[in-house]
């Protein structure tokens, strides 16, 4: 079990890094936080550029804790919050990540879950510091919680975003013949 972990937690730990690294960086074909914060804030995470900020460093710290096996329970919890945001934008398009759907940020969702609840096991920090007992069901589902209220909360900022930059049309009382009073 214990390897299994490991090579878990090392693969999942470091895609998320890298996938940070992208954001922030413009690394392995990310549009760097110019690029990525421009989209954030068509979508409504405002301000882009920080938003985009505040996701690549999520990424590339939690996966960086995730992939050391420290502080796993909080590594999942950025991470489910992070990657949950991360579905929301992709819903419309349904799961398959082929249609531009859900289904790699659901993947990486699960994989932090998991790590929130099973811990990071014997060959992490957590266990060389003495704090892999922080690990295990109340951890799991207080870093899910933690993670989706987040993303809950930072969704409907975007949400709300996005309804405020929709255009405001009179009223049918509001008009006389065609025209705005």
């Amino acid at each position: 079990m214990n390897t299994g972990l490991l090579i878990l937690r090392l693969v999942f730990g470091l895609l998320l890094v890298g996938h940070g690294s992208q954001k922030l960086f413009g690394k392995f074909g990310g549009y760097g936080l110019t690029g990525t914060g421009g989209w954030f804030a068509s979508v409504g995470f405002r301000p882009g550029k920080q938003m985009a900020f505040v996701a690549g460093a999520a990424e590339l710290g939690g996966g960086l804790l995730l992939a050391l096996g420290l502080l796993t329970p909080l590594a999942a919890a950025i991470i489910v919050g992070t990657l949950v945001v991360a579905a929301s934008t992709h819903l419309p398009k349904g799961l398959w990540a082929s249609n531009g759907g859900y289904e790699i940020p659901l993947l990486f969702v699960t994989a932090a879950a998991v790590l929130g609840f099973t811990g990071p096991g014997a060959w992490s920090l957590d266990n060389a510091l003495g704090i892999q007992d922080w690990s295990g069901t109340t951890a799991g589902i207080i870093a899910v919680v933690v993670g989706v209220l987040g993303a809950l909360i930072v969704v409907g900022r975007a949400h709300a975003a996005l309804r405020n930059d929709a255009p405001v049309y009179p009223t049918e009382a509001e008009t006389r013949d065609g025209a705005t009073v």
